[in-house]
């Protein structure tokens, strides 16, 4: 709707128009000009401000309700990845909308700086210059490790500031900080006091190359070819047909056969005994070996030892009484050298997780070195039978025959030499009959990307079982109970599956390691009395006076203070003889580090949260082995219940194929390049667009898509801008002033409204993202503005364009608000462009409140008749533009036929040529003639083609009869009335 002339003699009336006026750009040019967004709200300090807000409104009746949405801490080691990205994304949208309708929302980030992945950068260093970890001091080796992890602190802090996430940025929280390093080990006291901290000794996944163990949250699965041995132990007891029988075992750790201590069973199943009737010329079995198999997997061990069909046959059942009533003889026993070390009775005992579905039926037992070969010894009290040949490296002690110094794994974590070594020896026994090799799925270290083993090793533990203190809680006795009470009453999943995943978890898991054998982080505060056995009641040292003293010295010097000369007897004092007492160095699991942050950052800062739980804690799934995992051990055990009321996990990002994300494979997308080509907000958009609940795609394609996206939001703003540019309250129309058009949309408003805060508070930043842009998209842009650019453009100062640049101005504070929680660049720079001002911000803003009587059924019910016909008479007028018989809607007049009473009756009511864009239209309930266009999914419409009659208005391009029967000789009558 813009005038132009059509010959020389022809007036102009472009600048009588009413057209938009901003300089807001088309162009974004985001990656320059959103440093500079940034650096305005560090300066006008909008964070603090709000908070200012929420403390003046305190003492009033609208005091705002806190949000705290606790950060899970990243690790402060290196730069970015998108998942990162992802993550604080995420929590920056749920802030700042909780924000914005109406929270108090807090969020101070935070960084988990101790252990593993520092210790091992700065050991790798020392290995470069030639040095030994051992013989540097161990408080100047903290202090190289705290000063790496400052260093990336830093780093990531400002690249998490680029993505646009508010917080208090200037006062993070640090798990190395001295106040927090005084109430970890304030929190591991607890566990102390209490009675839940225990020394045990039980294998656990141990790292070779780290040298320490690993909790279940560290550790990856990736394929790793093993050995694989069929191994015969010998009855020494039974039936006559039963003496000397073999009962075979399968295993893919030949390394453990020396510290084998029992065979399992499974009473449920079929076993046989099988009698070897022929041997091929190579083959370890001889003729009359009798093998004890479980029967579904006889013929597949018998083939494996190279036997051929008729070399066998199966002699009988051996009852599940039978095989327990066995005793059986070390592979080893009696061998040459070995001075008697394998000399014992091996009993065969029953387990349930046996089965048949691969192997022999029978599983040989080593309880230093297997979890169920473990808890099947504990069942049976026989915790005195638990071997200790292998150390720390993964090598054979000197005590054990044959292998002293043989390793399993090398210091870069390949094979060495051990399994090889077994395997020979077994050979040279006797005691194989099958060997191999296969590719499965292994545990490994996620840091050092090295195989683990499972290795019985003293540890301390928290049991989860065991009643804590005086065992009185509501939400149950023990840290189990509590937990599963807490997973089920206290916390609303998002999504809900993240219940049953953390549940079963829980459910089934052993006590927790909490040590290290490490130097970079909180020491286990605690002493053992020298001579005593961790059964015995005073093994412990448990004095608040000592406590207090550790407490005291690590507020003041950090956990540096227990490596320091004369720690011990200075926490001590002078009530006990240090010579008595044995400081334990081991470090905590840093997983209770990162659950412990709610008791120094919920509870302990007065910006937390006031009575020390969350309301969201918020990171990806594989948190629930990890950060929701340990928060709920430490907590359950501390204050009794989950530290949060509510956790939302989201997936995993993979490139656009739906790949898992490797530097190798070269499809990795990092935030930084995607923040210098396209901008933050680019990326937020990303994030707003994808459902967070499964693994989110990115990649070139996807991200240009959601930049065509953007662009199409970025005009509707910018026409919004234009159209209320100027706009004054004395232009104000009261709603129930409006023309239907305009308080139709308001009803659409206050719909979206629901579906917005709805949204927002249900952590749906797709369902209110894809609400909204369509909205802009079609129910604004391809219809309101498209309808009212007349009015705005060529009416004067009527109530029908006041009232349209009141809806505008409406549609502004709502979009610009709405849209604020992930366009946080952009819907700044779009407020500013109207609001300027050194203290203006849409950030400082709460989204609008809206009236109930905006909502109207009866007028939302007949506009849809009114949208359903008009659908049909633009695809009409498209057929004649393509077809080049018009060039404009606004040369037709086209006669519409409707079949239905009321539909007919509410296009009457209302401007229906205005609402199609044409200059005039026709309606009737005549039946449609054959030739007219209708479309299948609107019944009882039909359009007819027609020309406009009259001359074309040169201001408003109208083609009416009026036309040149005024004062203005090519305008229509309303043009003429605006031209004065």
């Amino acid at each position: 709707m813009c005038a132009d002339t059509t010959d020389q003699t022809t007036p102009d009336y472009k600048d009588t128009l009413n057209l938009p006026k901003t300089d807001f750009p088309m162009r974004a040019g985001l990656p320059k000009r959103e440093p500079d967004w940034l650096a305005r709200w560090e300066r006008i300090g909008i964070y603090d401000r709000l908070r200012d807000k929420a403390a003046g409104a305190a003492g009033s009746d609208q005091a705002r309700p806190p949000f705290t949405l606790h950060d899970g801490p990243p690790y402060a080691n290196g730069h970015l990845h998108i998942g990162h990205a992802l993550n604080k994304i995420l929590k920056d949208m749920v802030v700042r909308s909780q924000q914005m309708m109406g929270h108090d929302a807090r969020y101070i980030p935070g960084w988990d700086c101790h252990g593993l992945p520092i210790e091992w950068k700065i050991e790798e260093q020392y290995r470069a210059k030639g040095k030994n970890k051992d013989d540097i001091d161990v408080v100047d080796f903290r202090q190289e490790c705290r000063r790496f992890a400052e260093g990336w602190i830093d780093i990531q802090r400002d690249e998490f500031q680029r993505l646009g996430v508010t917080g208090k940025w200037e006062k993070p929280y640090l798990t190395m900080d001295y106040r927090a390093e005084r109430i970890i080990a304030e929190e591991f006291q607890k566990f102390l006091m209490t009675g839940t901290l225990y020394q045990g000794s039980k294998p656990v996944m141990w790292s070779p190359v780290e040298k320490t163990a690993l909790a279940e949250a560290e550790i990856e699965y990736h394929d790793h070819k093993s050995h694989t041995i069929w191994v015969p132990f010998n009855a020494t007891n039974g039936n006559d047909d039963l003496q000397d029988a073999k009962v075979v075992i399968w295993t893919t750790t030949p390394w453990t056969i020396p510290s084998n201590k029992a065979v399992a069973y499974n009473p449920s199943l079929a076993y046989g005994l099988y009698e070897v009737t022929g041997t091929p010329e190579e083959c370890w079995a001889k003729i009359g070996d009798r093998y004890l198999l479980a029967d579904a997997l006889a013929e597949d061990v018998l083939t494996k030892a190279r036997l051929e069909p008729g070399m066998w046959t199966r002699l009988r059942d051996v009852a599940a009484e039978e095989l327990g009533a066995l005793t059986l003889a070390h592979p080893f026993r009696g061998a040459e050298g070995a001075d008697g070390f394998w000399d014992y009775d091996v009993p065969m005992i029953d387990g349930d997780y046996v089965t048949d579905d691969a192997g022999t039926g029978f599983v040989h037992t080593a309880p230093s070195h297997g979890a169920d070969d473990y808890d099947n010894f504990v069942r049976r009290g026989w915790m005195d039978r638990m071997t200790h040949n292998v150390g720390e490296e993964s090598e054979f002690l000197p005590h054990v025959p044959f292998f002293a110094g043989l390793r399993v794994l090398d210091h870069k974590g390949k094979e060495g030499k051990a399994n090889t070594a077994v395997i020979d020896k077994l050979v040279e026994c006797g005691g194989l009959i099958a060997r191999g090799r296969m590719t499965h799925s292994y545990p490994h270290s996620w840091r050092s990307k090295a195989p683990v083993i499972y290795r019985n090793t003293p540890q301390w533990f928290a049991a989860i079982d065991r009643p804590v203190g005086d065992g009185q809680d509501e939400h149950g006795q023990t840290i189990r109970q509590r937990a599963l009470t807490s997973i089920d009453k206290l916390v609303k999943w998002t999504p809900q599956t993240g219940r049953n995943r953390l549940y079963s978890m829980i459910d089934a898991r052993p006590d927790w390691v909490l040590s290290r054998q490490r130097a970079w982080g909180v020491p286990l505060t605690c002493f053992t009395k020298k001579g005593a056995l961790p059964t015995d009641p005073d093994f412990l040292l448990r004095d608040e006076a000592v406590n207090a003293r550790i407490l005291q010295a690590f507020e003041e010097e950090g956990a540096d203070a227990w490596y320091k000369p004369g720690a011990k007897a200075r926490f001590l004092g002078n009530e006990y003889d240090p010579e008595e007492w044995e400081q334990v160095f081991d470090i905590l699991d840093v997983w209770f580090d990162s659950g412990s942050t709610h008791a120094f950052v919920l509870r302990d800062r007065e910006d937390g949260s006031k009575d020390g739980i969350a309301d969201l804690y918020l990171e990806g799934t594989d948190q629930h082995r990890g950060w929701f995992h340990s928060s709920m051990l430490q907590a359950c055990g501390t204050i009794g219940r989950a530290p949060y009321r509510g956790v939302l996990t989201h997936g995993f990002t993979l490139d656009e194929k739906g790949n898992k994300m490797s530097k190798s494979l070269g499809n990795t997308v990092a935030p930084e390049e995607v923040v210098k080509q396209y901008g933050a907000d680019i990326l937020r958009l990303w994030v707003a667009q994808s459902d967070y609940t499964a693994d989110l795609r990115i990649g070139p394609e996807i991200l240009k898509n959601t930049a065509d996206s953007y662009r199409r939001l970025r005009n509707t703003m910018r026409y919004l801008l234009g159209a209320v540019s100027h706009f004054t309250e004395a232009d104000r129309v009261d709603p129930a002033d409006m023309p239907e058009l305009e308080r139709y949309i308001l009803h659409r408003l206050a719909e979206l409204d629901h579906v917005v805060r709805s949204g927002y508070k249900a952590y749906n930043f797709q369902g209110v993202f894809q609400q909204l842009f369509n909205f802009c998209t079609v129910e604004l842009s391809a219809f309101y503005f498209d309808i009212r650019k007349d009015a705005l453009y060529c009416d004067g100062d009527t109530a029908r364009r006041r009232a349209a640049r009141t809806v505008m101005d409406i549609l502004f504070h709502r979009l610009t608000t709405w849209l604020a929680p992930v366009l946080v660049f952009t819907m700044e720079e779009v407020w500013l462009e109207r609001f300027p001002g050194d203290d203006s911000s849409v950030h400082l803003q709460d989204i609008p409140d809206t009236p109930a009587d905006w909502l109207d059924e009866p007028l939302a019910a007949k506009w849809a008749k009114v949208r359903r016909a008009r659908r049909v008479v633009t695809a009409a007028l498209e057929v004649q533009r393509t077809d080049k018989v018009i060039g404009a809607s606004l040369e037709a007049a086209p006669i519409v036929h409707v079949r239905d009473p009321e539909m007919l009756k509410a296009l009457k009511s209302v401007a229906f040529e205005d609402i199609c864009i044409t200059s005039a239209i026709g309606l009737t309930g005549d039946p449609m003639p054959a030739e007219a266009f209708r479309l299948p999914e609107v019944d009882g419409v039909g359009v007819v083609f027609e020309m406009a009659e009259g001359e074309k208005c040169q201001r408003c391009w109208k083609i009416l009869p009026d036309v040149g029967q005024h004062a203005h000789p090519v305008t229509c009558g309303r043009c003429n009335s605006a031209l004065g």
